[in-house]
């Protein structure tokens, strides 16, 4: 139903975490290269456990394959620079949930492409950002929310 976007990972365990929490909703992982891994990673496998055959993975060489293969109509950056809070965005069947690397976040110029698609999820001020699989979960948790959890029990 949804779509969670990974936009040049660095860390296996996160992506790991990411993948298990996709198997166990049905969201669809996009991983935007370069990844900071193999794809065969211990780490990134033993993290997602025996889930793998669940996942439904597409992978893209750039940002720019992946902006030109989706619709950005559907599109939902997660930055700490959003101005909405996750909570007051209403997610459609089929939304991109996209997730920046986690040094650096979201590239600036997608940022500034989309002003209106940003959103964030508070947080204190003297902290820098929650940890990018606490922050999946917690997103796809709301956006499945809205829907009823489709084909969850």
């Amino acid at each position: 139903m949804f779509n969670i976007v990974l936009v040049e990972p660095e860390i296996p365990a996160n992506t790991g975490n990411i993948a298990r929490t996709c198997a166990v909703t049905g969201c669809s992982l996009h991983l935007v290269e370069p990844l900071g891994f193999s794809i065969d990673d211990k780490h990134l496998k033993r993290a997602g456990l025996d889930y793998w055959h669940l996942l439904d993975v597409h992978i893209y060489k750039s940002l720019d394959e992946f902006l030109v293969k989706t619709n950005p109509e559907l599109y939902f950056l997660a930055t700490t620079k959003g101005a909405q809070c996750y909570t007051k965005i209403y997610y459609p069947p089929g939304a991109y949930l996209v997730f920046g690397k986690e040094t650096k976040g979201l590239p600036e110029s997608l940022l500034h492409k989309y002003p209106d698609k940003c959103f964030r999820l508070p947080m204190r001020e003297d902290a820098r950002s929650l940890n990018l699989s606490n922050s999946v979960a917690v997103m796809v948790y709301e956006a499945l929310r809205q829907h009823d959890f489709p084909g969850l029990k």
